[in-house]
């Protein structure tokens, strides 16, 4: 037994070299360390792809992890799955991503009107929350532009919109009455619905620090309750009232915020409590229906829109350059870019709408 243990340990490495040259490739285009890649292949580790604070840390957490000796002769699964999640997943460091898609050319990164299509919309009913200003607003004209009957819901303020949607001022994500009514207005009126696109949110200033005293649990709740409750609101409603036909496509504007896994790149000394918490909520909520409504044949989408120049994100103008945030405009192209390229096969996932990649839970 012990005269093969050599010959089997070289015919291991030989079978992941034979699956890293493949990939080594496209991981270093995606900006994936090609000593996470080797790692990860080795010890069926995924975390470090996705987000690895630094390579001698995932290495060490990979080893502390790393299977039984007999495991490691059992590859090919885990390593397709592991090879799989590297070329397949966002960058999580925001300058780096922008800076990665200049450096490669990318064009659906840096000018989405190059490669946008719209053309499923032409014909189609589509449904935006909060469709009356910033992003919204911007995803409303489009979609107009592209050839859909577009119906905007709004608290407040929804004069201007009336050039290119149907407009139910009132309708607040946190009221159940006006959202019950309104479902029941829009297919009466309007017939059934073929998108959705919960867009409605809200973003609280200030940061809220553990440390400094200056958490605001009001304000968290808040968060929490327009941005996680208010989508699965709207979107209950809508079902019950038989507005979302089936093979129809629910939207939910989400952020990269949402993920846990990223907060360790993103987020390195915490803080900001609310906002983060909201997404995340948000995004397990969105999993959870993704999951409820494939019976129904309606397909539910997350998607983090970019980087965006809106009110809601005015409090980072310093970094808007050099992280690559980009006119609201563009940001609308990108959301309704991305949510015309998946269908029910996609239903629960996570997208980057800056590049097309997911983002990890």
């Amino acid at each position: 037994q012990r005269m093969w243990r050599g010959p089997v340990k070289l015919l291991h490495l030989l079978v992941v070299a034979c699956l890293l040259l493949p990939a080594a490739g496209q991981a270093m285009r995606f900006g994936v360390p090609l000593t996470t890649l080797a790692a990860s292949t080795l010890f069926g580790s995924v975390r470090g792809l996705v987000a690895p604070s630094s390579s001698s840390q995932f290495l060490a957490s990979s080893v502390a992890r790393a299977p039984s000796r007999s495991s490691l002769f059992r590859p090919t699964r885990k390593m397709g799955q592991v090879l799989s999640a590297a070329l397949t997943y966002s960058v999580p460091d925001q300058q780096a991503r922008f800076a990665k898609a200049k450096a490669d050319k990318n064009e659906r990164y840096l000018d989405i009107s190059s490669v946008f299509d719209g053309d499923y919309l032409k014909g189609k009913r589509v449904v935006v929350t909060g469709g009356n200003r910033g992003l919204g607003f911007e995803i409303v004209k489009r979609a107009k532009e592209c050839g859909a009957e577009v119906i905007v819901t709004a608290r407040k303020d929804a004069a201007d919109v009336s050039e290119y949607a149907t407009a139910y001022e009132g309708v607040d994500v946190t009221d159940l009455d006006a959202l019950t009514k309104f479902a029941k207005q829009v297919v009466e009126e309007k017939g059934p619905i073929d998108l959705l696109i919960n867009n409605a949110g809200y973003f609280y200033g200030p940061e809220e620090k553990v440390l400094d005293d200056t958490l605001n649990f009001d304000e968290e709740l808040k968060q929490i309750d327009i941005c996680a409750l208010g989508p699965l609101r709207v979107t209950s409603e809508l079902v019950k009232t038989g507005a979302l036909k089936e093979g129809a496509k629910v939207v939910i504007i989400t952020s990269q915020a949402g993920s846990v896994e990223w907060r360790f790149t993103q987020n390195p000394t915490g803080g900001d409590y609310g906002h983060h918490m909201s997404r995340a909520a948000c995004n397990i909520m969105g999993a959870l229906l993704s999951q409820e409504l494939k019976q129904k044949s309606i397909t539910v989408l997350l998607l983090h829109p970019g980087f965006n120049k809106t009110g809601m994100t005015k409090k980072y103008e310093h970094i808007w350059e050099i992280e690559g945030a980009v006119e609201p405009w563009q940001g609308a192209m990108r959301v309704l870019h991305e949510a015309g390229l998946h269908g029910l096969d996609d239903t629960g996932k996570f997208f980057n709408c800056e590049d097309g990649l997911e983002i990890p839970w």
